[in-house]
């Protein structure tokens, strides 16, 4: 199971382009809520979360986790102690860490990405501490994968998918969604 935490003000775009593509790629994807299951966000779009955090706990089920950006969002993803349980649990097993816009600053400030290539939004990369930054709009460096924002959601998405199932499959998802 793939897990995409949502706190209130993430960036629609960013969260829920992945959840689609992932689910086309028939990718075990869940929406955890932090603080609730109902979460807003940074645009007014309320979404309902599959689990709230309380419900969720790191196990030998979980592959991957996803933090979308946006603001507030990030900083009450950053605020959690269930983001950061899974984050270290997702680091010591090198599962996958994907984050977008904002969040990679999480794992920044973490010390994760030090010695990795990484991108995020341009106002965020002070945060990539000891970073290599990549002026790529993703970023893949062994199980981390980043990227710069919305505009990159897309790409982010099946950038993750092609981790899991490899270039061909994300290439006919590309190519099923009409994306150049």
């Amino acid at each position: 199971m793939i897990y995409v935490f949502l706190a209130d003000g993430f960036e629609e775009v960013e969260a829920l382009t992945p959840v689609d593509i992932l689910r086309r790629a028939e990718i075990a994807v869940s929406t955890v809520g932090i603080g609730s299951k109902r979460i807003s966000g940074s645009h007014g779009i309320d979404i309902i979360c599959d689990f709230e955090a309380d419900e969720v706990k790191p196990n030998s089920d979980l592959v991957g986790i996803i933090l979308p950006g946006g603001m507030p969002g990030t900083k009450n993803l950053g605020n959690s102690s269930t983001v950061h349980d899974f984050i270290d649990y997702a680091a010591q097993n090198h599962l996958l860490i994907a984050a977008i816009c904002a969040a990679p600053s999480i794992l920044g400030r973490k010390g994760l990405l030090e010695g990795k290539r990484a991108v995020c939004f341009p106002s965020f990369e002070k945060d990539l501490i000891n970073a290599t930054i990549a002026y790529w709009y993703v970023c893949i460096d062994d199980n981390y994968i980043t990227a710069k924002g919305a505009g990159a959601s897309v790409d982010f998405a099946l950038a993750i998918v092609a981790y899991f199932k490899g270039e061909r499959e994300a290439r006919k998802l590309r190519e099923s969604i009409q994306c150049p």
